[in-house]
């Protein structure tokens, strides 16, 4: 913060001013990037064609490559202090697909996609391939893992009630009680 006080010519001495600095200034970045995400979501023309786990993988990978100039200065310790602008992150990305959920699914698919956001980021801090060729791999992976599992359990919920029928409604009540927790 000294170094970037001096670079616009201002005293060092104003960095006592901010009581929390890095965590300031890793908020600030955040929101900055954030705006940067949406104003790329709303001009829509790099998204329009692309399938939902698509768009979330590109949104993802967009909003992670503005930090990767930035990434050797990055510390997994800072996570907690960008809780807030994660989950705001998640929340644009799950609205890009046009999710409007408020129901428990709402929950579990901003808790997956925080996962994929975090973990890809941690991956990214230890990627030496070329343009981070890795973490993009990993990410694409995890993407498609979130929505593999989502297909598993739908199957498995249209078995079960398949099973059901033939077996009874209790059964079926209870195959559905089980699966929707």
């Amino acid at each position: 913060m000294i170094a970037g006080a001096r670079d616009v010519g201002v005293s060092p001495s104003i960095v006592g001013s901010f009581p929390r600095k890095e965590a300031a200034l890793v908020e600030f970045f955040m929101d900055e990037c954030l705006q940067k995400l949406i104003d790329r979501i709303d001009s829509g023309a790099e998204l329009q064609n692309l399938v939902p786990s698509e768009r979330i993988a590109k949104l993802l990978k967009i909003r992670l490559e503005m930090q990767s100039p930035y990434i050797s200065k990055s510390y997994p310790s800072n996570a907690p202090t960008s809780f807030k602008q994660r989950a705001m992150l998640v929340d644009e990305i799950l609205h890009s697909i046009g999710d409007e959920g408020s129901d428990i699914d709402w929950y579990v698919k901003r808790t997956v996609l925080g996962g994929i956001y975090s973990t890809t980021e941690i991956y990214m801090l230890t990627d030496s391939s070329p343009d981070f060729r890795d973490t993009w791999a990993f990410l694409d992976d995890r993407v498609k893992d979130a929505f593999d599992l989502k297909k598993t359990i739908q199957e498995a919920m249209y078995m079960a009630e398949a099973v059901g029928a033939g077996m009874g409604n209790s059964f079926q009540g209870f195959v559905k009680q089980v699966f929707q927790r």
